[in-house]
């Protein structure tokens, strides 16, 4: 947290490494959230992009209230609802969506984890998307349900039932697969 302020007040002091430290930071975890909830590796590339150029074009208006992190998801966020408002979201196949990585050199290990995150992308597409963005902003965004409600505007409450319905969802699904 404290390194994230000495980051933005350098940034916004026109230290032009930090935006590239920021960047670094908190890309993945950006790219992760984005990609589960578009489904489409091209357009959260393109709102990544688009939300770190942003940030940098109005650096000298940003006031950050919360923390740098929340604020960058928050911009995502934002960017990601504006695409569905407009309907250019687009859905693509299976084999673009973001997936994880092994790292392990065996190929069956490699095919079985590649299975295991194409099953978790389609459970999750199947599921409401408020619901799938309250799960990916609390497990990849390492965002609190209150912090989410207050991103959301919504209650606590909501985003815990949001939470639990969307894992419960989730669960059913994925067990139903596993016993195919």
């Amino acid at each position: 947290m404290l390194e994230d302020k000495l980051l933005f007040w350098k940034f916004k002091h026109g230290d032009k490494d930090a935006l590239r430290q920021i960047y670094e930071k908190y890309k993945d975890n950006m790219r992760t959230i984005a990609c589960s909830l578009l489904r489409d590796t091209h357009t959260a590339e393109d709102v990544l992009h688009d939300v770190f150029v942003s940030f940098a074009e109005s650096v000298e208006q940003v006031e950050i209230k919360t923390s740098l992190k929340n604020y960058l998801i928050t911009c995502l966020l934002n960017r990601i609802h504006d695409l569905f408002r407009k309907k250019e979201s687009r859905s693509v196949d299976l084999d673009q969506v973001c997936s994880t990585s092994s790292n392990s050199a065996c190929p069956d290990k490699l095919l079985i984890g590649s299975e295991r995150s194409q099953l978790l992308a389609d459970a999750l597409a199947a599921i409401p998307f408020e619901q799938r963005e309250v799960i990916m902003l609390h497990l990849k965004g390492g965002m609190k349900l209150k912090e989410i409600a207050m991103l959301q505007n919504t209650s606590v409450s909501t985003v815990q039932g949001r939470y639990r319905y969307g894992l419960k969802k989730l669960r059913a699904i994925l067990n139903r697969e596993a016993v195919r």
